[in-house]
C-alpha cells in the first residue's frame, strides 16, 4: 500500500509490518496526535458478514478499556469504506515467535519473566471477562527491553461466535496451542488461555513445540490423546519444580489447570523470585574468632615447618608460645623475667653445698625424720657460716644463735631443748624439781593408807 493512503483522513499509513490469517498491520501516523500508531486492517474475507463486524467492534470497544502496561492499547476502531481497522500503539520490537526461532531454547530466567508478563496481561483481561481464545507467539510482542505487548484481544472470540465455520481455516491456522476443549469444538474459557500460554512456555524453555502432527486433524488428536510431555525430557537444565507447573497448565482436563492467567502468573512469580533470592544470598558461612596471632598480617605471623618431629626442630627457628588462658599472667612474665632454673634435690646430709636453697615444700617433699627436723647439725669451730641468698628474694635476718638452717622471713627459729654445752636449760631443772616435789609429797599419802590397814 502507498504512503499516500489515508485512513478517514486522518490515519496515513507508512509501510507494512506484518500480516497473519485476519489481518495485515501498518505502520501509519496518527495527523490528528502527531504519534506513530500501528493500525490493523481486517481481510476483506472476512469482512462481508455484519454480524462478525458488529461483534468485532464490540470486542474492540471492550478491549479498549483495557489499560495494562502487557497489553497492546487500542486507541480507535473504524471503518473508510469496505476497510475496517483497529488502530493501537506501536510497538518497537519483534514477536516471540522469532525470538525463538533464532534463539532456540531461551535462559530459565528470561523465559520466567517473559511468561510472567503474558500471564500479568492475560490475567487482567480475565478479570475483566475476556478470553484472548488465541495466546501464541505471534500474537506477543516483545520490545528491546523485553517487554511483553499480547495484541489481537478479541478478534479470535468474535470470528469464533459469529463464523464457527471459518474456525479451523483462519482462527486455528497454526492449532499448536490450542487446547483440547477447543479441539472438541467447545467455547474457550479462562483456562484455554492457560494451556495455550503453557504451551508457550514449554517452547521457550524447550526451542520446540510439544505435539506435532502433519496436518490439523493429527495435532487436534495429539492434543486431545497423547501423554504431556516433560520439559526436562527436552531440557534437563529446567528445575523438575518449574517443569511440574508447565506440565499443571498443559493437563487435557480444564479443571486439573490454573484457573485463570493471574493464578499461573503468581505460581511463576514466587518461584523466580525465591530462585533469584537464593542466588542472590548464599548460605552465609561463619568464620571462627580469631587468635590473637592473626591479628598481624600474615608476613609478621610466626611460621614453623610441618612435619618436624619434637627435638629435632633446626636452630633459629622460633615456636610462639601456646595462648595462655584469658586473665592469665604467663606471658607478662614470660615477656619480661628469664624462667629460673629448677633447684637441685634437697640433700639434707649437705645443707650447705646447695647452690641455690629454697623453701622446703611439706606437700611436695617426704617428712625428714624427726632427729634431722629439729636437731641442728654440728657447727664448725672457727668457721663463720653465711646464708645463701634467695635470688630475687630479700635476705633473712642472721642472728647469733642461728643454727645454720634457712630460716623464712618473718619467723623465728625453732629452741633446741639441750643447749650447745649440753647441759640442761633452766626450764628442764624447774620441771624436775616440780617432780621430785610431788613424788615426796606422795609418801606421807602411803604410810597413812598402809597404817589404816
Amino acid at each position: 500500500m502507498s504512503s499516500e493512503t489515508i485512513l478517514n483522513g486522518r490515519y496515513a499509513l507508512v509501510a507494512q509490518q506484518g500480516s497473519g490469517g485476519m489481518s495485515v498491520i501498518y505502520k501509519a501516523i496518527d495527523r490528528a496526535l502527531g504519534r506513530t500508531v500501528a493500525v490493523k486492517i481486517l481481510r476483506p474475507s472476512l469482512t462481508k458478514d455484519p454480524s462478525f463486524l458488529e461483534k468485532f467492534r464490540n470486542e474492540a470497544r471492550s478491549v479498549a478499556n483495557l489499560s495494562h502496561p502487557n497489553i497492546v492499547t487500542v486507541h480507535d476502531v473504524g471503518s473508510d469504506g469496505p476497510t475496517h481497522y483497529i488502530v493501537m500503539e506501536m510497538v518497537e520490537g519483534t514477536d516471540l515467535k522469532k525470538i525463538i526461532r533464532e534463539n532456540k531454547a531461551l535462559p530459565v530466567e528470561r523465559a520466567l519473566d517473559l511468561a510472567v508478563q503474558i500471564c500479568a496481561g492475560i490475567g487482567y483481561a480475565h478479570r475483566s471477562g475476556l478470553v484472548h481464545a488465541d495466546v501464541k507467539p505471534q500474537n506477543i510482542l516483545v520490545t528491546s527491553q523485553d517487554l511483553v505487548k499480547v495484541t489481537d484481544f478479541g478478534i479470535a472470540q468474535a470470528l469464533s461466535d459469529t463464523q464457527p465455520q471459518e474456525r479451523a481455516e483462519v482462527v486455528w491456522g497454526s492449532p499448536h496451542y490450542f487446547a483440547p476443549e477447543q479441539a472438541k469444538g467447545e467455547q474457550p474459557a479462562a483456562t484455554a488461555d492457560v494451556y495455550a500460554t503453557g504451551i508457550v512456555l514449554f517452547e521457550m524453555l524447550t526451542g520446540r513445540l510439544p505435539y506435532t502432527g502433519t496436518n490439523q486433524q493429527e495435532l487436534a488428536m495429539a492434543h486431545i490423546r497423547d501423554s504431556i510431555p516433560s520439559v526436562t525430557t527436552f531440557n534437563p537444565t529446567v528445575p523438575d519444580k518449574l517443569a511440574k507447573m508447565v506440565m499443571k497448565a498443559m493437563s487435557k482436563e480444564p479443571q486439573n489447570r490454573f484457573r485463570d492467567g493471574d493464578q499461573f502468573g503468581n505460581v511463576l512469580r514466587d518461584f523466580r523470585d525465591k530462585a533469584r533470592m537464593n542466588t542472590a544470598n548464599p548460605p552465609r558461612v561463619v568464620a571462627p574468632p580469631p587468635s590473637p596471632t592473626d591479628s598481624k598480617p600474615l608476613s609478621q605471623q610466626p611460621t614453623e615447618p610441618r612435619n618436624v618431629p619434637p627435638g629435632s626442630r633446626p636452630p633459629g627457628i622460633g615456636i610462639p608460645p601456646a595462648p595462655s588462658p584469658r586473665g592469665s599472667n604467663a606471658e607478662v612474665t614470660a615477656k619480661y623475667s628469664p624462667a629460673p632454673q629448677a633447684p637441685p634435690p634437697y640433700d639434707p646430709r649437705r645443707p650447705y653445698q646447695q647452690s641455690q636453697p629454697s623453701v622446703p615444700n611439706p606437700i611436695t617433699q617426704a617428712p625428714q625424720p624427726f632427729e634431722q627436723r629439729y636437731v641442728p647439725p654440728p657447727i664448725q669451730q672457727g668457721v663463720q657460716q653465711q646464708m645463701p641468698q634467695q635470688p630475687n628474694y630479700p635476705a633473712p635476718p642472721q642472728s647469733p644463735s642461728d643454727s645454720g638452717y634457712y630460716t623464712a622471713q618473718y619467723s623465728r627459729p625453732i629452741t633446741p631443748d639441750i643447749d650447745e654445752d649440753g647441759g640442761f636449760d633452766a626450764v628442764t631443772l624447774v620441771l624436775a624439781l616440780i617432780a621430785i616435789i610431788a613424788f615426796l609429797g606422795l609418801i606421807p599419802l602411803w604410810a597413812f593408807v598402809i597404817a589404816s590397814r
